[in-house]
């Protein structure tokens, strides 16, 4: 009888197995692929791509172009390398001029999925460092699709861009106009829109998502001129065009520095010179960013990223939301964004020694540089106005991150959430605040107990690590990763976060230009998780105050205070 039982028991569980949806070999653009498809549960199955190329091998500082095709069927089952780029060190380059794949996964139920949702990703690292399969870990790689795609029933795909000099260096002019690693993105989209109805998704549901950089990408994706009916909505975390770093205002002035340890000349030749150089020589060649200072804020050393070319980017970011005005838009910034940056420049942050408050001065004086001693005088006087007259190190500490958090990220990424609802016509605009503390946080831990979440903290959520690797979270982790994939993929689906096959645990309100609403996402969801103009007095202040003091300092090569120049007040 146990034996019989046993073999009852079994047989759906066979059947399943042997019954498995599969999309098989997929006919594209360029030739026909076969992927891997893997048993997920009972009646679920996922197809998954790795290594498809979007693009041909780039040619140094030139657009992408189409890929030539290949004959047979290839085999998508390893990832791609990563593009060239300088090692964490800084002392070597890794990678390959040969980069421009992506990688999809595709849900199925009982039959072959049709017309699913898709969700594109674009990874973060500066615009220097990072590939479309993330950090690995015993062959766990952060950025895999498929937590989000089973259980937010969508097509995911991550894509391969170019990054540091050959992605971002520019002449600021047309002999070499730069992001070139943005057009790289936009291929991909557009590879995407042309081909994926071939895997089982609809071309005309398409979101862009990303984090830090990858937000920041996003964003210029959606003010770009050049993305009209490609994509539907984005999801920028953490990043946006607006950020005080993502635009490099003086990029002829590091295409010198690059061309002096290459050898080119800083002539009207430097232009070909460098699209002559060996690839990794261009790489090695970069600007290097080291442990900043108070005086010497580390996000500032960031100096390959997007210019204002005339093309892909038109004008100042500020000033093409029009073009975002049909997309719906998510953005959020987690409430420590900045610790991980502001505790390279104050080492004294996460330590038991105390941070002098000249050392909070002495940050504040460099992003208020262009205002003068008045900017800083205000902002200090700010930043310091709940601290009496005898603060506490516990009040300094958290000032000092909230200063790197406000300027780096959370003061650009409201702007550009006023930005858009101001601009909207069709499109929907949400706002939120991840606010889960840091699994690095407590006594005997690396981090002080006080740090909530930190620079990139929301990416293990986001992408199901909780699920992947149970034993290294709780039960608690597992509901919020749940949450987040629940709003992601309700909003690629339909774009609003509340609607779709995922229940949420609070209704997400949208925001608008007068109530500047938001949702604080974390594991103790409530009704009290909806906020209103959030840090209004300090966004004001970045936006606003600061920007309508006369400059007393023009510094080309140094982000402006303002998160854009021509956002709506709060």
């Amino acid at each position: 009888m146990i034996k019989t039982l046993g073999i009852l028991l079994a047989f759906p569980v066979f059947l399943g197995s042997t019954s498995a949806a599969s999309l098989g070999v997929v006919e594209t653009e360029g030739g026909h692929v076969s992927g891997k498809n893997i048993q997920i549960g009972l009646f679920r199955s996922m197809d998954v791509f790795k290594g498809i190329p979007f693009a041909a091998k780039a040619r140094t500082f030139e657009k992408p172009q189409p890929h030539p095709g290949w004959h047979g069927i290839l085999k998508a089952t390893k990832f791609a390398k990563r593009c060239l780029q300088m090692s964490m060190l800084q002392t070597s380059s890794f990678g390959s001029e040969d980069c421009l794949y992506l990688n999809i996964w595709v849900p199925h139920r009982r039959y072959v999925s049709v017309n699913l949702p898709v969700m594109i990703w674009f990874f973060g690292g500066g615009f220097l460092v990072g590939g479309s399969m993330g950090p690995n870990f015993l062959d766990n790689y952060l950025y895999s699709g498929q937590e989000i795609a089973d259980k937010g029933n969508v097509i995911v795909v991550t894509v391969g861009y170019r990054v540091g000099t050959l992605g971002f260096l520019s002449t600021g002019d047309s002999d070499l106009p730069g992001n070139y690693g943005l057009w790289d993105q936009h291929a991909a989209i557009a590879w995407v829109h042309r081909n994926i109805r071939s895997f089982g998704g609809d071309p005309d549901n398409i979101t862009i998502f990303g984090e830090s950089a990858g937000g920041a990408s996003v964003s210029f994706q959606t003010l770009t001129p050049h993305n009209k009916g490609l994509f539907k909505r984005a999801i920028a975390q953490s990043g946006v065009a607006v950020c005080p770093w993502a635009l490099n205002r003086a990029p002829r002035k590091v295409a010198v520095e690059v061309a002096q340890k290459v050898g080119c000349p800083v002539d009207n030749t430097m232009a070909a010179c460098l699209k002559l150089t060996d690839a990794k020589a261009l790489t090695m060649a970069a600007p290097r960013v080291t442990p900043g200072s108070p005086d010497k804020p580390g996000v500032l050393l960031l100096l390959l990223t997007p210019v204002i070319d005339g093309d892909f980017i038109p004008d100042e970011p500020g000033k093409l939301f029009h073009n975002a005005a049909d997309f719906d838009y998510l953005a959020g910034v987690n409430n420590m964004d900045g610790h991980v940056f502001t505790a390279k420049d104050i080492p004294s942050l996460d330590g038991k020694e105390d941070t002098p408050i000249e050392d909070v001065r002495r940050l504040l004086r460099v992003y208020t540089k262009e205002k003068g001693q008045p900017g800083l005088d205000i902002a200090f006087a700010e930043y310091s106005s709940n601290w009496g007259p005898t603060p506490s190190q516990y009040a300094i500490k958290i000032t000092a991150v909230d200063i790197g958090t406000d300027y780096i990220f959370l003061a650009a990424i409201q702007a550009s959430l006023y930005l858009h609802a101001a601009n909207a016509k069709s499109g929907r605009t949400y706002s939120y605040l991840f606010s889960e503390p840091n699994l690095m946080a407590g006594p005997g831990r690396p981090y002080p107990h006080w740090v909530g979440a930190d620079h990139a903290d929301d990416l293990q959520y986001v992408f199901g690590k909780p699920f992947t690797t149970p034993k290294a979270y709780g039960d608690r982790h597992r509901d919020l990763s749940g949450y987040l994939i629940a709003y992601w993929t309700n909003f690629a689906k339909t774009g609003d976060p509340n609607k779709g096959n995922m229940k949420v645990p609070v209704t997400w309100p949208k925001f608008t230009s007068t109530g500047h609403q938001f949702l604080e996402i974390n594991s103790k969801m409530d009704e009290n998780s909806v906020g209103q103009k959030m840090r209004l007095r300090f966004v004001t202040l970045w936006t606003s105050v600061l920007p309508g003091l006369p400059s007393v300092v023009h510094d080309s090569a140094t982000p402006s205070t303002s998160p854009s120049s021509s956002q709506p007040q709060p």
